[in-house]
Formats: C-alpha cells, structure tokens, sequence
C-alpha cells in the first residue's frame, strides 16, 4: 500500500525523488517556488562523472553514473558519451593517477592509467609536458535542465502534482505555504541552498561558483577534462580557488570552470577570481586563450557540513527527510539519491551502504 510524500525542491534531485516514489505508487505533491530546475541544476555542468574523493563517495558516484547510463532519455537532455580524462602535472599526481585507476577497476569501473604520449593522443590541444592522466570512458555528460524536466514530466504523468508556492515553515506531518497547509506521511527536503531558511540546523550554505561558454569551435576537445587538483579543489573550504574543467558541448561550443568561493547569495561575478579560472584553462589548453568567451553566469552549490550529502531521516523530527548538502554532484548522483530515499521510505534495496549518507553521520545533525 502506498503512502504520501510532499517533497520540496523541483530540482533535478527533488525531481528524480518524486519520479522515484510516484513510480513505486506513493502520491508525491512536489513543492517550488521558483522554476523548477531553475536553481543549481541550471547553473551547473551536467558532466555525470565517477569521483574518487573516498570509498562512500566513489560508490555513490559510481552508481549514478550507472543509473543514469540506464535512462532513455529524450534527445533534448543532449547526452553524449564524452567520458572524463583527469591530467596529471608532476610525477605526484601521475601516482596519483595510478593508484585512482587501480581503485575504479577494483570498484568495478573501466578506467584506465595514461602515460604523457596516450595523454597528448587522446587530447592534443593539451599543452606538452603534462606527466600523464586517467581517463573514465563511461562518465557521460547531459543537459541538466531538460533532464531535470525530463524526470518532473514523468514524475507527473505518472500522477504527481506540482504545487507551484514557495514552501515557508516545516510543520510536524506537514508543511505549510503562504495559502494553506499539506500534509502526508513523509516530507522530503531537497531544497538545496534553500534548505537553510526551512531547517537552520542543517548547516548548508551557498558555495558560489562561475561557468563560462565559448564561441563554436568544434573538435578541439573530446572529453570532459579536468585537472586532478579538482578533487582537492572541491572538497577544500578555501575562501576561493580555481580548477581546470573544460566540457565539450553538443554545440560545439566549450563550458570552462571551475571556480568556488563563499560569498553568500550574491550572484554578481568576481572578476577576479573568473580570470583566473579562465587563465587556469589556458595553461592547460593553449587554444583557449584565442577561443572568445560569449557568456558567463553563477550559480550556488548547496555544500553541507561533510564531504557527503544528507540523505535519509533527519533525527528528532517523524518522517522529515532529507536530501541536501551534495556541492557539485548532485546531476551525476540525483538517481541514486531517489534510490537510497526510497530506500528508507518504502525498504526497497540499494546495493550501497546508506549509513555514510544518514544526516546524523560524521555529526551533520544538531537537532
């Protein structure tokens, strides 16, 4: 017998949680105030990719991947099988690269080492000198928004309602909006950077971050490319810094990143810190610096306490849920977030272990 889910937040995780619990037979009422896929999801890469930050993170990761690959998905979510190449710049991070690929192959992901001569063949637009890499040839990437919408459409025809209010306090079995309240056996916080206003004692915050487009210029680059210090990069609490992330485009055209700063919900560019980003992809692809640059935005990671979202009960409060805190990898991992939801929800099977994600892990919780 299926029970009753409000789920707030019409992101791609909200969407794909909603999708997941309408499919398996519970009435979901899905809650935005905003556009949907508006928020993080539109400001984003779209690149689904295996991550190596721990063992938790790389089966979390792993698996999105995997279920992503799963999907039929509509031509307009524009995925293609780029795969990712991770550079190496010294002798360090070419062990690095090393041990990495030895760790996804254990884990059950192709990816293989590169020495400098396979680096260069496989990405010749990459400046000489480079100590080698790894590539994953399964990552892919997609259309964040269209595969958001994709998963709500479905979620909808499927017999889900969207409730078009900005959600504006929690209440015990429920929620309630500036014209009524709702109530149902579950609510579902997938609100990203949005969390805060509703569960302060949830610590999210907004981690800022810059994308670039270029003009057309097809063909010269094949992957998603990314400096191995972008690990580093995003698991950091710098103030701010910058990585290397360079993603071909259907288009033809290049998305750059990245960059991470806090700097609250302001959305106006630091031009500082987006020339050195643009920079850092110029020393690693030389042609960009000739390659003229159309449009740039930002957007706000929702990055929570730990290395690893909050996804499952929040203690202390019955059947509030929570699936927050996932910084930049909430498109590769917006599925698998679904699965370990429904997980606790309805006891269906995941073959992760959930305990890692639980919102009471490594301290997240303060209620």
């Amino acid at each position: 017998m299926g029970g009753s889910a409000l789920v707030i937040g019409a992101g791609i995780v909200g969407s794909a949680i909603a999708d997941q619990l309408q499919g398996a037979g519970w009435q979901v009422t899905l809650f935005e105030g905003d556009i949907p896929a508006g928020g993080a999801t539109a400001a984003c890469m779209g690149h689904l990719a295996t991550v190596d930050g721990s063992s938790a993170h790389l089966a979390f990761t792993a698996r999105g991947v995997e279920l992503w690959r799963r999907e039929q998905l509509p031509d307009g979510c524009a995925r293609e099988a780029r795969g990712t190449l991770w550079v190496a710049v010294d002798t360090l991070e070419r062990e690095a690269a090393r041990e990495t690929a030895e760790r996804f192959v254990r884990a059950g992901v192709e990816a293989e080492y590169l020495g400098p001569g396979a680096l260069q063949s496989l990405e010749p637009a990459l400046r000489p000198g480079l100590a080698g890499g790894l590539v994953v040839p399964g990552d892919q990437v997609l259309y964040p928004i269209n595969a958001a919408r994709f998963l709500l459409d479905r979620a909808r025809e499927r017999g889900a309602r969207l409730v078009r209010q900005a959600v504006r306090a929690l209440e015990p079995g429920g929620l309630a909006t500036d014209t009524g309240r709702f109530h149902a056996d579950a609510v579902v916080l997938a609100a990203g950077v949005g969390c805060a206003g509703l569960l302060p004692e949830f610590h999210i915050v907004p981690r800022k971050g810059h994308l670039a487009i270029t003009d057309r210029v097809p063909g010269l680059v094949r992957h998603q490319v990314l400096e191995f210090g972008y690990t580093a990069s995003a698991h950091g609490r710098d103030a701010a810094s910058v990585a290397f992330n360079v993603q071909p485009r259907a288009t033809g055209q290049l998305l750059i990143g990245s960059s991470r700063e806090f700097a609250g919900l302001d959305p106006a560019p630091n031009r500082p810190l987006l020339a050195r980003m643009l920079g850092r992809a110029a020393e690693f692809i030389p042609a960009l610096a000739q390659v003229p640059v159309l449009r740039v935005w930002t957007g706000f990671r929702p990055a929570g306490p730990g290395d690893l979202p909050a996804i499952g009960p929040w203690p202390g409060r019955d059947g509030l849920y929570l699936a927050s805190g996932h910084e930049g990898i909430g498109i590769t991992t917006a599925l698998v977030t679904a699965e370990l939801l429904a997980h606790h929800l309805l006891g269906t099977p995941t073959p992760l272990d959930p305990a890692p994600f639980l919102p009471d892990a490594a301290g997240r919780a303060q209620a």
